[in-house]
């Protein structure tokens, strides 16, 4: 039965008919010179070894490179059964059928071809008419070297068109690999959560009539927070970029929580045009605070960048309550594998996190990462 549906299968597959290309009928063109000029070679070396020195060398050249040269043009020919014969383990029938037709074809027309070519060269160059011999011993002779040639040309041809396949489904795979990494880098990296945005609105609300110009201020970091969010495409940026953000979204916790959050900053020079993955600085800071926010004492956020061999170092320190007790108001640290992910997308085994303590007994998240990308 599987046989049956198989053999069906085969015998609807439509035709596939050849395209000839400019470069790769050329390439063959020169190819089959070549090889007619190497044959008039072999051909005039048995004349002179048989004492035949009377007859002119050009002929010996004329009959092979005009044998190669209508071998070429029926290429074709060998081309479209190529392309239509299956494997003989996939349909035997249909194999047979394409070449058991093409076979013939190809032989006719090359012989065709072939004298069609001598007759008028010979007229042309004076040499009288062409004789082309007995038939029934020049046809079974130029037969059973067509069938050389047809096999040969064959083979090349299905092996070309596998390599093309699958060279081809190589760079789909690769496409599609990188289309996929790049959806999921959009999916892991911006990702602005809802109740910041109401957090966020509440703040400036309570603000908005006592200080206009604060008001002002927290309104445009708002939008420009927005903004990057929504309209960022590329996965990373330089730390001069994401240092800028990351002061927006802390100027919009600040007005949330006043004096009992602070922020210090410790940045090495030279490195504003080192790449970072967008938004991480956001991820690290929000995962200090949220994970603290139920916390009356006042919170420390240290953010340090610091140069290293061919590396550079991203570290987020907090006097918070660290790993080792989680925030009853919030669920796991999210982010952080999100952010974990994006690193491992974006370097592979190059970048690496590390959760640690600090000196008060906070989280410390620490990010190493290459040095080499600059803007």
């Amino acid at each position: 039965m599987g046989t049956l549906a198989s053999s069906s299968m085969t015998q609807a597959r439509p035709w596939r008919w050849p395209r000839i290309r400019l470069r790769p009928a050329l390439a063959t063109f020169a190819l089959c010179l070549v090889v007619g000029v190497s044959y008039g070679s072999a051909v005039r070396l048995d004349q002179l070894a048989n004492g035949l020195t009377s007859l002119p060398a050009s002929r010996a050249y004329l009959w092979e490179i005009t044998g190669a040269l209508s071998a070429w043009l029926a290429l074709p020919i060998i081309q479209f059964a190529a392309l239509n014969a299956p494997s003989p383990r996939v349909g035997w029938l249909r194999f047979l059928a394409v070449h058991g037709l093409t076979f013939p074809l190809y032989s006719t027309v090359h012989i065709l071809l072939m004298l069609g070519m001598r007759h008028p060269l010979y007229a042309l160059l004076g040499w009288g008419e062409y004789e082309y011999g007995p038939l029934g011993f020049r046809l079974p002779m130029e037969v059973a070297k067509d069938v050389i040639a047809y096999s040969l040309g064959a083979t090349v041809i299905v092996l070309l068109a596998a390599w093309r396949e699958r060279h081809e489904r190589a760079l789909r795979a690769a496409e599609l690999e990188g289309e996929l990494r790049a959806a999921q880098l959009r999916a892991l990296t911006g990702q602005l959560h809802p109740h910041f945005l109401f957090n966020s609105l509440h703040a400036i609300s309570s603000v908005m009539y006592e200080d206009l110009a604060r008001t002002d201020r927290l309104l445009s970091d708002l939008g420009q927070v927005l903004r990057a969010s929504l309209e960022r495409s590329e996965p990373t940026w330089t730390l001069a970029e994401e240092r800028a953000h990351a002061g927006r979204y802390i100027s919009l916790l600040s007005a949330r929580f006043g004096d009992r959050l602070s922020v210090r900053w410790s940045v090495d020079a030279g490195l504003e045009a080192v790449q970072v993955p967008c938004f991480a600085l956001q991820t690290l800071v929000e995962n200090a605070v949220k994970h603290n926010q139920d916390r009356r004492e006042a919170l420390e956020v240290r953010i340090r960048a610091r140069a290293g061999q061919g590396l550079w170092h991203l570290e987020v320190e907090d006097t918070g309550r660290g790993f080792g007790e989680d925030s009853p108001s919030v669920g796991p640290r999210v982010g952080l594998a999100h952010l974990e992910q994006v690193l491992s997308l974006l370097h592979g085994g190059q970048a690496r996190m590390e959760r640690g303590r600090g000196p008060e007994g906070g989280a410390r998240v620490s990010l190493t990462l290459p040095r080499g990308a600059t803007a």
